[in-house]
């Protein structure tokens, strides 16, 4: 199955857990995922998931996910051996990326399935078309973009939802002050591994390229 360049088809991922690390036997509790083709949501994936032991009473108030919503929910293998299927032909997208792919791969290691797509990180991405911000996190930056929202985060679905609407303003940024329309995937990854002092200059020299391709 190939996988779109584009940098508006992808599956941006949110998972809620345990705590902050799989290799310290912390375990996936929810996904949720948002599908982007042509900047459009054509589909949606969401499923809280039993990590087989109970969670604390800081995650479930961080969260919102108690022990009595996990207990008649699926098992992780469940979940995540359908989520493999949803994610396969597609690039994906999470707002501090490192830790979600953590968790991705891991929850998939165990159940022996895996995936072709690579990962963007819109908090890197952020860091470098948006400098003037004084925080990165999801939530201030739906604020300082001022993205429609309800108000939910720290549930896996609406932080996917709100990535996504915040990977479309980066999308525009890059059209707006770069004139580069329709950029690849690979491109916003250069992007949020650029140096913030060379990211300026980078984009401009694509914007040119582009330019003498057109």
């Amino acid at each position: 199955m190939s996988i779109s360049s584009a940098a508006n088809s992808i599956i941006v991922l949110d998972f809620e857990t345990t705590g902050l690390s799989p290799q310290q036997g912390d375990r996936a509790i929810e996904i949720g995922a948002i599908k982007l083709h042509q900047g459009e949501v054509v589909d949606r994936f969401q499923s809280l998931m039993n990590p087989g032991f109970r969670v604390s009473g800081f995650i479930e108030g961080y969260t919102g996910i108690t022990n009595t919503m996990l207990a008649d929910a699926p098992s992780c293998a469940e979940v995540m051996d359908q989520f493999a299927d949803f994610i396969q032909g597609s690039n994906l997208l999470a707002h501090n990326a490192s830790f979600d792919q953590r968790f991705l791969d891991a929850e998939l290691q165990l159940i022996n399935r895996d995936y072709k797509g690579k990962f963007a990180c819109s908090l890197l991405v952020s860091r470098r078309l948006h400098q003037e911000s004084h925080s990165h996190r999801l939530g201030d930056l739906v604020k300082y973009h001022q993205i429609e929202n309800d108000g939910v985060f720290h549930r896996a679905l609406a932080d996917a939802e709100m990535t996504a609407r915040l990977w479309q303003v980066q999308l525009a940024t890059l059209q707006e002050k770069y004139a580069i329309a329709d950029p690849s995937f690979e491109l916003l990854v250069k992007v949020g591994k650029t140096a913030k002092a060379s990211v300026d200059q980078m984009l401009q020299k694509e914007a040119r390229k582009i330019v003498l391709r057109s």
